[in-house]
């Protein structure tokens, strides 16, 4: 989770309205992103979950579910 504050830190202070600390001007987006990624591989590991599988199939739900969603969303005409 202190991984992905930090993206969620970083995210909300080059795109949002906060500003960023003397202190965190060396923070870097992508080392974060790969930080919550390889800890996700960890648990993933721990846990006997087959990432791969397992975004193969949230994909595909997304794609089927969401086949027609923004279309239809007048707000992105």
């Amino acid at each position: 989770m202190e991984e992905v504050g930090e993206v969620a830190r970083i995210m909300a202070r080059t795109y949002g309205e906060q500003s960023f600390k003397k202190s965190e001007t060396d923070k870097n987006l992508a080392d974060e992103m790969a930080d919550v990624l390889f800890v996700l591989i960890c648990l993933a590991n721990q846990t006997g979950i087959n990432l791969d599988e397992a975004l193969l199939n949230n994909l595909d739900k997304k794609t089927n579910r969401d086949a027609e969603r923004h279309i239809n969303n007048a707000k992105l005409s």
